[in-house]
């Protein structure tokens, strides 16, 4: 007798006599779909792993996007390296300045402070000076904020702070200058004022103190207007609500209030008009400027000596030009005298009560409205002050009304 078996899995059964032809067929179909289901279950077990790599990769390009996101949002400028400390990203300033040069962080500072930051996983902040690549242009302070990553990478955000650095250099002058100025005549008036309460039986000296009391009030109440007027123009919206100014106006107005004075020191003042120049700004603060550069003129002028103000238009520019017969400045001096408190005669100039503020006035008003301020002077000839800015442009009624 023949046996014959028939495995289902882990059963065998064994059965007696021939194999039915039945059992063939039905023997046929459980191996092909054995075969079918292992086939089924190799390609899902295959589709089922590429898709965790497709989900990575999308993970991963997804976070490498929301990192680029934030960098482009951030002010900063910055340097991003990979856990090995090479460069993924960085904005082109970290190699116009310098601090990259190709897959690598080349300021020592840097690297060691990158190093300090990886080993602590804290973030760090420092500065930075570095010399500016062009000659005798002085040199950038950058700040600098290092800080620790999630996949062991590290950022680097930095921005200039040279610009405030000098700001704040210049606020500190600024109020030991400002003191000392205020301190100067405070401290006379209040000397006079002893002084002629010490002398009250005698009248002539009391005529006197009282005289240079109200020469030091005098000095004391210009060096708060030009405080004052410092204050306005260095304003970003001190011409904001400009209209259209004659030139010929202003100018007459800046020597009619200095006339008194030019007339005390035996000093001429003329003038060349421009009638049809125009102007867009601020007419108090021109009339300012331009009395300022008159105002030099004559403190800085020989007695009997005379000053001369010009008005012309020149490729859409109106120059207004004041010039004297003075003592000059010397070439050293010439771009110092814009300063604020600044007095290349010192002695001279608290002799004719100047302040030290009226050509730092007239600078920033130059500025504020988009033009300049240009310097001529050879020592014992005089000096010329070139006041410079653009022509306003004004219809005519009868285009308008075409």
């Amino acid at each position: 007798m023949r046996l014959w078996a028939v495995s289902v899995g882990p059963l065998k059964h064994v059965y007696p006599g021939p194999m039915p032809d039945i059992g063939i067929v039905q023997l046929l179909v459980a191996a092909l779909a054995g075969i079918v289901i292992g086939v089924v279950a190799m390609w899902a077990l295959n589709r089922s792993m590429t898709s965790v790599e497709e989900i990575d990769t999308v993970s991963a390009s997804v976070a490498d996007s929301d990192i680029q996101s934030v960098l482009t949002a951030v002010p900063q400028a910055h340097i991003l390296l990979n856990a090995a400390g090479d460069v993924e990203r960085a904005s082109t300033i970290a190699y116009s300045l310098g601090l990259v040069r190709g897959s690598r962080i080349i300021r020592s500072e840097i690297v060691a402070a990158v190093h300090e930051v990886t080993a602590a996983g804290e973030p760090k902040d420092m500065e930075l000076s570095l010399r500016r690549s062009f000659a005798n242009t002085g040199r950038i302070v950058l700040s600098i904020r290092i800080a620790p990553m999630s996949g062991n990478r590290t950022l680097i955000l930095f921005f200039d702070t040279t610009e405030a650095k000098r700001l704040e250099e210049t606020r500190r002058d600024f109020v030991a200058n400002i003191s000392h100025e205020l301190k100067t005549p405070i401290g006379a008036i209040g000397l006079l004022a002893e002084t002629i309460q010490d002398v009250a039986d005698e009248p002539e000296n009391v005529v006197a103190f009282s005289a240079q009391l109200q020469r030091e009030s005098v000095r004391l109440a210009s060096l708060v207007q030009d405080i004052i007027e410092l204050s306005r123009v260095q304003d970003g919206a001190a011409i904001a609500h400009g209209e259209l100014v004659s030139v010929d106006d202003v100018v007459a107005e800046a020597i009619d209030r200095c006339r008194i004075e030019a007339e005390s020191r035996g000093i001429i003042l003329a003038s060349a008009q421009a009638p049809d120049a125009q102007v867009f700004g601020d007419r108090p603060l021109l009339t300012t400027a331009v009395r300022n550069l008159v105002d030099n003129a004559i403190r800085y002028s020989n007695r009997g000596g005379r000053v001369s103000v010009g008005v012309t238009c020149f490729e859409g520019d109106v120059r207004i030009a004041v010039v004297d017969q003075g003592v000059g400045i010397p070439p050293e001096l010439r771009e110092r005298v814009f300063e604020r408190f600044f007095r290349g005669d010192d002695a001279r100039t608290r002799e004719e009560g100047g302040t030290g503020l009226g050509l730092s006035i007239v600078k920033h008003v130059a500025a504020d409205h988009g033009g300049r301020i240009e310097l001529w002077s050879e020592p014992c000839k005089g000096s010329t002050f070139t006041f410079i800015i653009p022509e306003a442009y004004a219809p005519d009624t009868e285009q308008e009304e075409q």
